[in-house]
């Protein structure tokens, strides 16, 4: 088998693939119409979800302040990413739902990452990614979509 690689080289290998992904997806969203999307707005899409949610419980999910949530609200109402309407349940909340452009931006997400995880069964085979993909189900924690990482990466935690 080889020399023992460190033990910080497999995080950063598994943070770099991470990355490539999200970079080549972002690309493709920018190609299709999208440029202003971040990789954080991702994990703000999965957390309001296809039923929306309240600011409150946005910056619950995302494991951010109140006042973070709302700016990002904001400025995702203002590219029209995001609506504000009456929640249905309590007259007093709003409730911020994804617009038609939101849902497209998940859709072609899907699509690009479907393309990236293509890409990579044809670099290492089809067995392997799907070993790989197998491997880490067994090694990660918890659930598999923690949308607290923007405030994980904020806090230094």
């Amino acid at each position: 088998m080889g020399e023992r690689a460190p033990g910080y080289e497999l995080p950063l290998l598994l943070f770099a693939a991470f990355r490539d992904a999200i970079d080549r997806a972002h690309a493709d969203l920018a190609e299709h119409g999208h440029p202003d999307v971040r990789p954080m707005h991702g994990f703000v899409f999965q957390a309001i979800g296809t039923h929306g949610t309240t600011a409150v419980e946005l910056a619950a999910r995302l494991g951010v302040t109140k006042q973070a949530a709302g700016k990002t609200i904001t400025a995702l109402e203002r590219q029209g990413y995001l609506e504000r309407a009456a929640d249905p349940r309590d007259a007093r909340a709003k409730k911020v739902r994804l617009t038609a452009r939101g849902i497209e931006v998940l859709e072609l997400s899907e699509r690009a990452f479907d393309a990236v995880q293509a890409q990579w069964a044809q670099a290492v085979g089809e067995q392997r990614l799907a070993d790989l993909r197998e491997d880490l189900r067994t090694l990660a924690p918890g659930e598999l979509f923690r949308l607290d990482a923007p405030g994980w990466f904020g806090t230094g935690r």
